[in-house]
């Protein structure tokens, strides 16, 4: 809950508009016969891998240095320092998309017409195809509205105040590793900021199943009351 509130309240510090080339056309929101892919399962978080916040960053701020209006106005060679307005702008974006990729499980439910991404200890996310075209969904939160890119998911949210929330879902071919790219975008920003999160694939155990570590330290599983 304290996770979503800040996401709402970083949201609001942070106005948003609409990018010029939309994220998903029409031709991603139309599907014909079955879903490209399948995503559903449990899958956790892969900390082995994946983007470090703080050096995206920095390559950012590098960047933005390199690239500064404020370098028509100096003699000096080499980058300079990015604005103080752009240098908040894109720390807001940052926290927030930090906030965003912070759960650790991602459980995901696919049918025919739906596919639901259950975020530990955050809102889910729903895409929805019906006849072969993306439903758009309403929630407390805002708009979403989904795509197919060749077989990777596109998820687009529109927060309020327009912030907008984009996520790409792609799974391995054996369907064990999943990479979700999270991008986050606001007109008060230069550019946006990217994050790459990976999850390994695992099997949930029934809520009734106990475990205890033995003193070889194996772990040993069962449905009812475990003999040592």
């Amino acid at each position: 809950m304290l996770r979503t509130l800040s996401i709402i309240f970083l949201s609001l510090l942070i106005v948003a508009c609409t990018p010029a080339r939309p994220v998903i056309d029409e031709q991603m929101m139309r599907i014909d016969g079955d879903m490209p892919a399948d995503f559903s399962g449990s899958w956790e978080r892969d900390y082995s891998r994946g983007d470090d916040v703080n050096q995206v960053l920095r390559d950012i701020y590098y960047y933005l240095s390199r690239t500064s209006a404020d370098r028509a106005y100096t003699t000096r060679p080499g980058p300079v320092q990015p604005s103080s307005r752009d240098m908040a702008s894109i720390t807001a974006l940052a926290r927030l998309a930090e906030l965003i990729t912070r759960p650790q499980v991602l459980t995901i439910s696919q049918n025919d017409q739906e596919i639901t991404v259950d975020r530990k200890d955050d809102f889910s996310l729903l895409c929805a195809f019906y006849d072969g075209v993306a439903k758009g969904t309403e929630s407390d939160y805002g708009t979403e509205i989904c795509g197919w890119d060749s077989d990777q998911l596109v998820s687009h949210l529109i927060l309020p105040e327009g912030l907008q929330v984009t996520h790409r879902f792609t799974v391995s071919e054996d369907r064990q590793q999943l990479r979700v790219v999270t991008t986050v975008s606001s007109s008060t920003a230069r550019v946006p900021f990217t994050l790459q999160r990976f999850y390994k694939k695992f099997e949930r155990l029934p809520p009734d199943f106990n475990c205890i570590e033995t003193l070889s330290m194996k772990r040993v599983c069962s449905t009812g009351e475990i003999e040592l």
